[in-house]
């Protein structure tokens, strides 16, 4: 199949070349958390026919910005990760995540499903970098069957799947509230008040967990117009 292309010399244009087909950045978001095997993007992305994902793995691969790896014992199976140049749309992506949580988000429609998972890179840029000030710690996230960590170092933060090796502080949720949680809906300290939300760990690095992650408020695209 020959690849679609805009025929325009421009950075933008030829960056939509590379990634502007459908499902092509939301592989590069699931990658951007650390590399997955194929079914762990099946898994993610059920919308997306086998032959599909295929195809698009192969573009990226072949356009330089995903390649094959073996995980690490004891897995020590396939999977796929980001070279440096797919790394580099990370900030990318996060500026999406940004704009659409203020602008695109609104209430969760009814045939929308919900990954955990998908909170990894949204923790990224819902991070308040005055907030972690001074902050040097490892939060882990247990939802469900899903298991992320959150590394804050002083003003930065370094969202990845899988656990962490020295966690300061845990915290566990079943999907229900968690969704909750990564909506706003609920607060953390009144999640773990209800006990529908358990946290373990280091006291001080917990209370400043509340502070870390701000989702921005949602606006309405159509008041926006002068």
């Amino acid at each position: 199949m020959d690849q679609r292309t805009y025929n325009q010399y421009c950075a933008t244009a030829r960056t939509l070349d590379l990634v502007g087909e459908r499902w092509t950045l939301l592989l590069i978001r699931e990658l951007l958390t650390g590399p997955k095997r194929f079914g762990d993007l099946q898994k993610s992305l059920r919308g997306m026919g086998t032959g599909l994902l295929a195809a698009r793995m192969k573009h990226l691969e072949r356009e330089g910005l995903a390649h094959k790896v073996t995980l690490p014992p004891p897995a020590r199976t396939p999977a796929y990760a980001l070279t440096e140049a797919g790394e580099e749309l990370g900030p990318a992506v996060l500026a999406l995540a940004r704009w659409g949580t203020k602008w695109a988000m609104g209430e969760r429609r009814e045939n929308e499903t919900f990954h955990p998972g998908w909170a990894v890179l949204a923790m990224e840029a819902y991070f308040d970098a005055e907030a972690a000030d001074g902050l040097r710690a490892v939060y882990e996230f247990r939802v469900g069957d899903e298991v992320f960590h959150v590394r804050v170092d002083d003003g930065t933060a370094e969202a990845l799947h899988g656990p962490a090796q020295h966690p300061d502080a845990v915290v566990e949720a079943d999907d229900e509230a968690f969704t909750e949680l990564a909506e706003g809906r609920l607060r953390l300290a009144d999640a773990i008040k209800n006990e529908t939300v358990s946290a373990s760990g280091d006291r001080q690095a917990l209370n400043r967990l509340r502070h870390l992650f701000r989702r921005p408020p949602a606006a309405d695209r159509h008041g926006s117009a002068q």
